[in-house]
């Protein structure tokens, strides 16, 4: 045919037949030293995250498409969830899976593009959080105006720690404060903030929380930015004020917390009030209340003075006793409706149900003690330790029976033995054969008579050391008569 490319045989010099492996082995290779390392950027499809904690997805452009997979090492690593349509920069090597032959980027390395890996991963939990109400105004709790005991978690040491406790010690010193100690930046810190927001809410009898810590860098700051304080948060039941860097600061804590305060000192100034202040406003409303009551006293005089139709002479000579009786009346009303009174009344109740509460301990510890006393009686007797002592005791009892019972019969056994053995070796030929006696036998059979052999045949004779061969040369029967011969040896 015209134009037909000549065809070369599979035999001829330089097209050595090779198999599937070899040539995809070969563009392994040829690929993997070309791009073996490589910056590839482009838009993430497809992405998905096996168990195994892999992620698998490809890099597009308008041109093409580059499978991608980020093995768990590299994947935990990553500040962001790798999501469809995120634009990013991997750094990589390419290799070639031989089951499948398909090219793919190895990422080592993903960055976004535009913006940093913190902003897209606190955007991204910003997003997910939000769309599951963790922000809604609705489902955060006021603060209580005047907590008895405030809870901080946050460092031992540090700048938050001490301003903390100064403001809230210089406005109120007598509240107490309780200090849940944790690390607040670095790997793991997260899951320990949470950890000690958990125990605050739970064991520490605070009224409030205070969470947060001093300021620096968003990568010092991400703890807060993590999903676990973020639920920890969202799942207290105490008020929870996050008190995170500086104002410019904004964190996933601020936004999932009750409060959001925008230093720590701040925080220490909305948790508690002045008490200066609270006297002073107490003291100010005493005096309006004294005022009041001077005012309803001139009203009742005016009253009085209208009832008599002329004025009334208030001198110390007017009905003293009446007088006295009223105001004694409206010190006892305005005593009773006094802070004091209802501050004594509620130290009163508080100490009778601390007295109550202690009774009922001591009640209940001492029948806890009275039942563990009796449980342990009881399981002593039942215990198997008893029992199993004295089936101890039994088998080694019966143990011992049992060895003198066979050491007996093995007695037995053995003089039985010796008494049949004895019997055995008085009848045994071999004793007679001691004695001077023999054994003649012809061809393995005892010769009993003259009559079994003839001159010639071969006998084999049995003494007591030994066997004589001899051959017969004459037969002679006994004579009868000649019974003097018997006992004897032959």
């Amino acid at each position: 045919m015209a134009g037909a490319l000549p065809q070369r045989s599979p035999d001829s010099p330089g097209n050595a037949i090779r198999s599937v492996t070899e040539v995809t082995r070969a563009i392994q290779q040829t690929l993997g030293a070309e791009f073996d390392e490589v910056w590839v950027r482009g838009q993430v499809t497809g992405a998905r995250k096996v168990t195994s904690g892999h992620v698998y997805f490809a890099l597009k452009d308008e041109g093409a498409v580059l499978p991608a997979v980020a093995w768990r090492g590299t994947a935990t690593r990553l500040r962001f969830a790798v999501e469809d349509g995120l634009e990013v920069v991997c750094r990589g090597n390419v290799d070639v899976y031989l089951p499948h032959g398909k090219y793919q980027l190895i990422v080592h390395e993903m960055n976004p593009l535009g913006v940093g890996a913190l902003q897209v991963a606190f955007e991204q939990l910003q997003a997910r959080l939000a769309a599951e109400g963790l922000f809604d105004p609705a489902r955060k709790v006021p603060l209580p105006y005047l907590p008895r005991r405030v809870a901080l978690v946050t460092a031992r040491t540090g700048a938050a720690v001490r301003d903390l406790v100064t403001v809230i010690q210089r406005r109120y010193p007598k509240i107490e404060i309780v200090l849940v100690a944790v690390r607040v930046q670095g790997a793991g810190a997260a899951e320990e903030i949470a950890r000690g927001l958990r125990l605050a809410d739970r064991s520490s009898g605070a009224d409030v929380i205070v969470v947060g810590r001093g300021g620096g860098s968003a990568e010092d700051l991400w703890a807060f930015n993590e999903e676990p304080v973020a639920r920890a948060i969202a799942a207290c039941v105490t008020p929870v004020v996050s008190a995170v860097g500086h104002e410019v600061d904004v964190t996933i804590a601020d936004l999932v917390a009750d409060v959001r305060a925008a230093t720590p000192s701040q925080a220490g100034e909305l948790v508690v009030p002045v008490y200066d202040d609270l006297v002073a406003e107490v003291d100010r409303r005493a005096s309006r209340l004294a005022h009041l009551v001077r005012m309803r006293v001139d009203r009742a005089w005016q009253a009085l003075e209208a009832q008599a139709g002329r004025p009334v002479v208030r001198d110390p000579q007017a009905p003293v006793a009446a007088r006295r009786t009223h105001v004694e009346m409206l010190a006892a009303r305005l005593a009773a409706r006094s802070p004091g009174a209802e501050l004594a009344r509620r130290r009163q109740a508080v100490a009778d149900l601390a007295d109550r509460a202690r009774r009922a301990l001591a009640a209940g510890a001492a029948r806890a003690r009275a039942s563990a006393t009796f449980l342990a009686a009881r399981l002593a007797a039942a215990s198997p330790a008893a029992a199993t002592s004295a089936a101890q005791a039994h088998v080694a009892d019966l143990g011992s029976r049992a060895a003198v019972a066979v050491r007996r019969r093995l007695d037995r056994a053995t003089a039985g033995y010796e008494a049949r053995r004895a019997a055995v070796e008085a009848l045994s030929p071999l004793q007679v054969l001691g004695r001077g006696w023999s054994l003649t036998r012809q061809d393995g059979a005892l010769v009993k008579s003259v009559a079994a052999v003839r001159p010639g045949d071969r006998l084999a004779t049995e003494v007591a050391d030994g066997t004589i061969e001899s051959r017969v040369e004459a037969v002679r029967p006994a004579r009868r008569s000649s019974p003097t011969s018997a006992g004897g040896p032959p």
